[in-house]
């Protein structure tokens, strides 16, 4: 890890998992994950450059096409603008869109009216849309070049990210350092994404 410490960016090869995307990543991976504090980002051994690319006429993903998008996992309760920042830097390098997904659940004392209420969940979705929006509206004057689309979507983060990822060419997911005898965790969403996520997978530590 001493050589972590001195780096800006991390690249982590591992084996994808035939048929159902995804990394196979091992204890030393997944240690360098969680405790790593600068990025780190996973690619398949064997991925090829034309793969984050958009597919030419005749089908085929060649490096003459342009980038797919960039998709970040953002989580407005705790939003981090080093992982905002990283994400938009990575999408204007490859001069492609930025796909910002936001997933939510309602609060528990909701969740039982919820499915017969519709009012009350449009309300709530308006309520995380809206935020959303502002959140990411100072990065849109910063980086006025890059197109951004904004996707609130009721149910689990990782689900979303995971779907977002078919059609990408790199996630961007955060991972907040605890420090903490018990160690590091990797946290319920970046774990999902990097174990069934298509496309390359950058990991953001923040605090």
């Amino acid at each position: 890890m001493s050589t972590a410490k001195d780096a800006e960016l991390l690249v982590l090869g591992s084996r994808g998992l035939s048929g159902i995307g995804g990394f196979m990543v091992g204890s030393v991976g997944l240690s360098v994950v969680a405790h790593a504090e600068r990025p780190v980002v996973l690619v398949r051994v064997g991925e090829l450059a034309s793969d984050e690319h958009e597919m030419d006429p005749a089908g085929i993903p060649t490096a003459a096409t342009p980038f797919r998008p960039v998709v970040l996992g953002l989580d407005i309760e705790s939003p981090d603008a080093g992982l905002i920042g990283f994400a938009f830097e990575a999408t204007a390098r490859r001069g492609t869109s930025l796909r910002v997904v936001h997933g939510w659940n309602p609060p528990p004392y909701y969740a039982y009216g919820l499915a017969v209420d519709l009012e009350l969940h449009g309300s709530l979705a308006l309520r995380e849309a809206t935020a959303l929006t502002e959140f990411i509206r100072p990065w849109r004057t910063k980086y006025p070049d890059v197109e951004v689309t904004e996707e609130c979507h009721y149910g689990t983060p990782g689900n979303h990210l995971v779907d977002a990822s078919r059609e990408s060419s790199l996630i961007v997911v955060g991972r907040r350092i605890r420090r903490s005898p018990f160690g590091a965790r990797i946290g319920p969403v970046t774990h999902a994404v990097l174990h069934h996520s298509t496309a390359p997978v950058a990991v953001v530590p923040h605090h």
